[in-house]
């Protein structure tokens, strides 16, 4: 028997695999980060004897930090992009979160990035970075990216990415004095890259279906 030819570079490649079963990231989310919210709440509230307002918002310059969280949320989403098209692990990345974030709809991928964003701010800024008088940031940024990994080398990059963005959003709390600028950089990053994540899993599960031989027992 002759040995088959080695594949051509150009021939199409099978689709990444992952160890987490498809729609297993969304629900391990929505209560991950249920828990993160309440710890948050109350390790704040333990430490400092309530939960202040002005904690979440300054009356006064709301909308400026509003839009340093929008600028920091714009620079990421510029570095993710770049990253994306210039390594091939990027792309393995992208292509493992949407399958197993399952064939969740866009208002479910919202409803996703509103909750993320707030509750792991309240906790990682909030809370951990709170409870450090020196390097807090820090701290918070070394367990958020922690946070951010899974199974294969595709996943490290994640953890890369979200320890930058962690760095970032400590910085806005220490500058702002609040989490508003932490979290609507936050939400916006997770609502753009969720909605384009919901996209490709659509995609791929379209030409799979298309590119899969038909079900001789639906043959007349």
């Amino acid at each position: 028997m002759e040995p088959s030819p080695p594949p051509s570079p150009d021939a199409p490649q099978p689709p990444p695999q992952t160890l987490l079963p498809p729609g297993s990231l969304y629900r391990m989310a929505w209560g991950l980060y249920l828990v993160l919210a309440l710890a948050g709440g109350v390790w704040i509230g333990l430490r400092e004897g309530s939960i202040p307002l002005t904690l979440f918002v300054d009356p006064q310059r709301w909308w400026l930090h509003l839009a340093a969280g929008a600028g920091t949320a714009a620079g990421l989403l510029l570095v993710w992009e770049a990253g994306r098209r210039s390594l091939r692990l990027a792309r393995e990345l992208e292509a493992q979160l949407a399958q197993v974030l399952g064939s969740i709809d866009p208002q479910e991928a919202l409803a996703l990035a509103l909750l993320s964003g707030f509750a792991e701010e309240l906790f990682f800024r909030g809370a951990v970075q709170g409870a450090f008088h020196t390097h807090g940031w820090l701290w918070a940024a070394l367990l958020f990216a922690l946070l951010h990994t899974g199974p294969g080398r595709p996943y490290r990059l994640w953890t890369l990415f979200a320890f930058l963005a962690g760095l970032l959003f400590g910085q806005l709390t220490a500058w702002s004095g609040n989490l508003l600028a932490a979290v609507s950089a936050h939400v916006l990053v997770n609502a753009l890259n969720l909605r384009r994540l919901v996209r490709q899993g659509r995609e791929a599960r379209e030409t799979e279906q298309a590119e899969s031989p038909p079900d001789d027992s639906t043959l007349c």
